[in-house]
């Protein structure tokens, strides 16, 4: 499986987002992603806990006769860099693909208190109103408006085909309403000093931690760019 996420094209492609030599290399035969369980109890599987490798393969059985229902985004609650999701099979629109909001990356990331993790509320069993992640007011409000005025990119494709992904970006797994399981690898790109730096504020640059030359580029791309990312019909 980490040949799979960390391979040397994928691996390159992150060093020249990120820096070249700045990445954490994944640990084969590492602790994996879930051995402490929940976040908070009642919660989801923390993906930053004993997560050396992959974060594993995601499934997404077909719906069947369900209604449909609306999409509803999120982000990522644990710090990273850089994520990937990659196709261990063809996946089709509708298909339970990963879903993403095109920047929405821009919009949350400076609501939040801190720029790659999050605050969070201790879980006591007398007191169980409030636990797990704090969001503030401005996200809450921001991520409302997101859903409201930006058209989700339905990331459906190919086998091998791979989606990298900001880590203050709005997703969901789609919804799966074709007659075959969406299948999928997920991967996290860390950096050496992701510690040092995951408690700071959002800074006015939010590529500030990035690599000098993505600092450099351009902040435009083409309409070919732009359609071959489904961001334009």
């Amino acid at each position: 499986m980490i040949d799979l996420v960390y391979s040397e094209a994928l691996q390159q492609i992150a060093e020249e987002l990120l820096g070249k030599d700045t990445l954490v290399k994944p640990k084969v035969g590492g602790k994996t992603m879930g051995q402490h369980g929940a976040a908070w109890p009642g919660g989801p599987v923390d993906p930053a806990l004993d997560n050396e490798g992959a974060r594993g393969i995601y499934a997404t059985l077909p719906y069947g006769n369900k209604e449909k229902e609306p999409d509803f985004c999120h982000s990522d609650g644990h710090p990273f860099n850089l994520s990937l999701v990659g196709l261990i099979d063809d996946v089709l629109p509708n298909g339970g693909a990963f879903k993403v909001w095109p920047g929405s990356h821009k919009r949350l990331y400076p609501t939040f208190q801190l720029q790659y993790d999050q605050p969070r509320i201790a879980y006591y069993e007398h007191l169980p109103s409030y636990k797990g992640i704090i969001q503030s007011e401005a996200y809450e409000q921001e991520i409302k408006k997101v859903m409201e005025d930006t058209k989700p990119v339905d990331c459906c494709g190919s086998e091998g085909d791979v989606v990298l992904w900001h880590h203050r970006l709005a997703h969901m797994a789609g919804h799966n309403y074709s007659n075959k399981m969406r299948l999928a690898v997920l991967g996290d790109f860390i950096k050496k000093d992701l510690d040092e730096n995951r408690a700071k504020p959002p800074q006015d640059n939010m590529w500030q931690d990035w690599s000098e030359d993505l600092n450099a580029a351009s902040e435009t791309y083409s309409d070919e760019m732009a359609r071959l990312q489904k961001l334009i019909d």
